[in-house]
């Protein structure tokens, strides 16, 4: 099952707070050993400016492609 959710510091850590639905559902106890598989979500604007080499304007890749439509 896949659940998004939102990292928290506590103390000196960070955490992770399971829905309530979620926990009753899989039935999830407390000190109950668990294995979870993260998955960061990037966002766009990190996406922005990762290829400087790339200096032909945006408009104009998009001109390029649609000539072909």
């Amino acid at each position: 099952m896949e659940i998004e959710c939102t990292a928290r510091k506590v103390g000196n850590s960070i955490g992770i707070i399971l829905p309530k639905g979620f926990v009753i559902k899989e039935g999830i106890k407390p000190s109950q050993n668990l294995r979870i598989e993260i998955k960061k979500q990037i966002k766009v604007k990190d996406v922005f400016g990762l290829f400087p080499e790339w200096k032909t304007p945006t408009q104009k890749l998009k001109d390029e492609a649609r000539k072909g439509w």
